[in-house]
């Protein structure tokens, strides 16, 4: 009896959903369709929260930006929807089970990401604009809590992790062939090689970032022997196709940031020791500051603007006195500062400096490109734009993050007892490092094409020194 109820309904259902879709189509409104994914995506929520984030992170690649500017809102569609419902699931699963992993709210690096997110809800309550640092400190909760917390439990396993890359990578990949499919009707030149990714991408300087994070994960990814043969040459297919795709971007901070992983790669596969690191770039930075004078009038020489030409685009990094993009970061970065000097505690407000840091740019230092609008970009730099909207503490607690990830990412890598382990610690520690040195000049973290990998990254270190074997030390 019970079997047959069921059945009626299951069949009336049907007819139901069959009738309400044909009197849809007869209106021309086609969203009837929809609702079977609607209610897959419902009990993905309730029984499989991590197959939802593996869905989102498939889709952030694809993901485009909705704007509305008669509310004054945004949102990168489907992912930031997605995510805001998997933020309030957790929570509300938190408040009544309690059943989450004590030993992640323990750990070092959560502590720090916990303290970050603390002091952004503190400065949020004493911001110049409170509703925009609500919305900054919503979004950003909405890709740290899924991201990091909740996906650290899927990547108890090490098979989930390189699932988690590659779902990543695979979309990514369909952007770059759209992406250079577009720049190829421009003849590969330069300057539409800014916006070419759109409406995928914002600009060249997102989307480098983003090439150049996953470029050391699949490069290691075909070195690594347990793989199936097919499986490395597809890492090699794909890690040219990156390649090919970071050349074509014109980011010359993607360019130097990979140069610095590279660097990092050396002294990691070489065991220099830390006081080693430290003392020469003690040693560095006091020659800098001995011989700033000579520096910047030599920086002052060169005039080599932006350009098709690689060799010429890579001199025009350390131009100074006539490329407006890195004119333009300069004024950022002292308007940042300026607005630092006047409420150097609490900042201006998470999210805020786009709107009020005209007023503290100086009349000289402005370019061709600066604006009062706060409509193109903000502070260009994942360092300086806290320490203007959330005060030392924003800065200091963002360093930390960056810190430990970094000190765990390569602790895991000395000591893991599984050569696989070793290897995805390394790719991480690698990965995010060239986002943190990319950080110096962009940030793109208020965004989920760049929160969802570094998030995930630092998920992913988080759970190999949590749970994975470690090597007995000698």
């Amino acid at each position: 009896m019970i079997e047959k109820i069921k059945i009626r309904w299951v069949y009336s259902l049907c007819v139901l959903f069959i009738a309400l879709n044909a009197y849809l189509v007869v209106k021309e409104q086609y969203w009837g369709f929809l609702l079977p994914v609607v209610l897959l995506l419902l009990l993905l929520y309730i029984y499989s929260l991590d197959k939802v984030l593996l869905i989102i992170t498939f889709a952030t690649p694809l993901a485009v930006l909705y704007r509305d500017d008669t509310y004054g809102i945004g949102a990168s569609i489907p992912t930031e929807p997605l995510l805001l419902g998997i933020l309030l699931v957790f929570t509300l699963r938190q408040l009544y089970i309690h059943d989450f992993d004590k030993k992640v709210w323990r750990h070092p690096l959560s502590l720090a990401i916990i303290a970050n997110l603390l002091w952004l809800l503190i400065t949020t309550c004493t911001s110049e604009l409170p509703m925009v640092s609500v919305k900054f400190l919503l979004s950003r909760l909405w890709f740290v809590i899924p991201f990091f917390f909740v996906l650290s439990q899927h990547f108890k396993v090490i098979r989930n992790i390189r699932i988690f890359y590659w779902l990543y990578t695979i979309p990514l990949i369909g952007v770059i062939v759209f992406t250079i499919y577009n720049h190829s009707l421009w003849g590969f030149a330069e300057e539409p090689g800014h916006w070419v990714m759109t409406p995928f991408y914002n600009d060249h300087t997102a989307y480098g970032a983003i090439l150049a994070m996953y470029i050391p994960i699949i490069l290691g990814l075909a070195f690594n022997k347990g793989y199936t043969r097919t499986s490395r040459l597809f890492s090699v297919l794909a890690f040219s196709i990156l390649v090919v795709a970071i050349f074509l971007s014109y980011s010359r901070a993607a360019w130097v940031s990979l140069v610095a992983a590279l660097g990092l790669f050396i002294l990691i596969y070489f065991q220099v020791k830390l006081r080693v690191v430290l003392i020469g770039a003690v040693s560095l930075a006091g020659l800098f500051i001995a011989f700033q004078t000579q520096i910047f009038q030599k920086l002052e020489k060169n005039k080599q603007d932006s350009s098709s030409n690689i060799v010429e685009h890579v001199q025009s990094i350390s131009n100074i006195s006539s490329d407006a993009s890195n004119l333009e970061r300069i004024n950022r970065w002292n308007s940042a500062f300026r607005m630092f000097s006047s409420r150097p505690i609490v900042g201006w407000g998470p999210g805020t400096y786009q709107f009020i840091y005209a007023p503290f740019q100086n009349s000289k230092e402005r370019t061709i490109i600066s604006t009062n609008a706060g409509d193109k970009g903000n502070a260009h730099s994942e360092y300086i734009g806290p320490l203007a909207e959330s005060g030392v503490l924003g800065m200091l607690t963002f360093l930390a993050i960056a810190i430990l990830s970094i000190f765990y990412g390569i602790k895991v890598y000395q000591n893991a007892f599984d050569r696989e382990v070793r290897l995805l610690s390394l790719l991480m520690v690698l990965s995010l490092f060239t986002y943190y040195i990319h950080g110096f000049l962009n940030n793109f973290l208020d965004t989920d094409k760049a929160s969802i990998p570094v998030w995930g990254f630092c998920s992913v270190i988080l759970a190999l020194d949590l749970y994975q074997p470690k090597a007995e030390k000698k």
